[in-house]
């Protein structure tokens, strides 16, 4: 009974490790997307200039960032769940 339960929390680590890797990978790409325009604009642009401060900015690029990460780490995890759910080895109690 216990290798059946140490077999299904070895499964959620693979899960959870994966949405982690993926999410990070997702937050960086979200970071730099959205770093480069907002800085870009807060220079050139008179009314982004007038009204986006050094916090606005980095709440523009870390919201965006932190969205992106929980996004794909949820839908990694559960994409994997769900593929180890058919796969012919899995654990059923």
């Amino acid at each position: 009974m216990g290798s059946i339960m140490d077999q299904k929390r070895a499964m959620a680590k693979h899960c959870s490790r994966e949405g982690v890797k993926a999410g990070a990978k997702a937050a960086v790409v979200a970071t730099i997307a959205t770093a480069i325009p907002t800085l870009v604009s807060a220079r050139m642009l008179p009314w982004a200039r007038a009204n986006l401060n050094p916090t606005a900015q980095a709440l523009i690029v870390s919201t965006a960032a932190g969205m992106a990460y929980f996004i794909v780490a949820d839908k990694t995890i559960l994409a994997t769940a769900r593929r180890n759910s058919f796969h012919p080895n899995n654990v059923k109690a």
